[in-house]
């Protein structure tokens, strides 16, 4: 089957970062589904295991965790999905990824995809859904609320994939006000038009702009990007026994006796934790994933696709990974068929 892949972690501007491979199509475990893939989408992570995971000598390294396609077989002890299953997921980051024109995949990880999209809208969704719906309600809890705090969160990087669906989930999933951090006009327009209350740049010092909102210290901050760089800001925002979360990996060691004063709570997300572990509520971003799926349907949120570049080969992927690692992006850049 053809695959993308690398030997060796290299700068995306030389021509072994990514390849174009052929390789064994992969054969199911018992609770695998083997899924025709149909598109891709990029996440941050693609690029960071890039230059962090080498493969094993003589081997390449598959990349690719956002997905949406077609069930293609199944292994022995499947009971959530049968063959030709329309289906959307991110993965594992234990296992080869989806940057193939076939994938296994374990059906705990798995959800229907939306009915109302196609594979390429679809596949802009899982990873970022997962994150920002486990840091939301599972991390931070925001459904239980801070006394004496304002009801509200403060979203930063809310331009990006995660953000993109983290302030429509706090909007329409919650009654917490949400406040967004956009620099760009046009990254502004965006998290507005997903349903951000209200938008401070980031660009400048967060905390007084929060304030001058005059609705008090939010109950919640969830950061997504640049944490080094905004934490303290984010200290000085933040309600008394209010709580933190984070997803990114701070450049720089975070001062977190800066949340001590004010007993706050800190919550990191990763999304993979669950399948890495094989915790016993794996099932649950199967769970999450149909939830989506439903609102998707029912229009109470959107699909977070910004750009289709092109077939999944490895030039399509090398100007994604160039884009991601531009951190300009807004929304999800997408790759469809081979």
């Amino acid at each position: 089957m053809r695959a993308v892949g690398y030997q060796q972690s290299l700068p995306i501007d030389q021509d072994a970062s990514l390849m174009d491979v052929d390789l064994p199509r992969p054969e199911p475990g018992p609770r695998d589904l083997l899924v025709e893939i149909k598109a891709v989408s990029l996440n941050p992570v693609d690029t960071k295991v890039r230059m962090r995971a080498q493969p094993e000598a003589g081997g390449v390294k598959v990349l690719g965790f956002d997905a949406a396609g077609i069930v293609r077989g199944v292994g022995s002890e499947v009971s959530l999905f049968k063959e030709g299953d329309a289906v959307f997921y991110a993965g594992a980051i234990t296992r080869p990824g989806t940057n193939a024109e076939f994938h296994v995949v374990d059906e705990r990880l798995v959800g229907a995809k939306p009915q109302s999209l196609g594979f390429e809208a679809a596949a802009a969704l899982p990873l970022t859904t997962l994150t920002a719906w486990e840091t939301l309600f599972d991390r931070l809890d925001v459904k239980r609320p801070v006394k004496g705090a304002a009801n509200a969160i403060l979203i930063v990087g809310a331009a990006g994939g995660v953000g993109s669906v983290a302030v429509q989930l706090a909007r329409h999933l919650t009654d917490l006000t949400v406040i967004a951090t956009a620099s760009r006009p046009e990254t502004q327009a965006w998290v507005k038009e997903l349903g951000a209350h209200h938008v401070v740049d980031h660009s400048q010092p967060l905390a007084a702009q929060v304030e001058a909102l005059g609705i008090g210290a939010p109950a919640f901050v969830f950061s997504i990007t640049h944490t080094e760089h905004h934490f303290a800001e984010i200290a000085k925002a933040l309600a008394p026994q209010g709580r933190f979360a984070l997803i990114d990996d701070p450049k720089t060691p975070l001062d977190i006796s800066l949340l001590k004063s004010k007993s706050v709570s800190i919550h990191w997300e990763s999304m993979f934790t669950r399948s890495t572990f094989q915790t016993a509520d794996m099932e649950r971003q199967h769970e999450i994933l149909n939830e989506a799926s439903r609102l998707v349907d029912a229009g109470t949120i959107q699909t977070t696709l910004s750009d289709v570049i092109g077939p999944i080969n490895a030039a399509n992927l090398k100007r994604a990974h160039a884009l991601i690692e531009s951190g300009r992006t807004r929304g999800k850049i997408v790759l469809s068929g081979f």
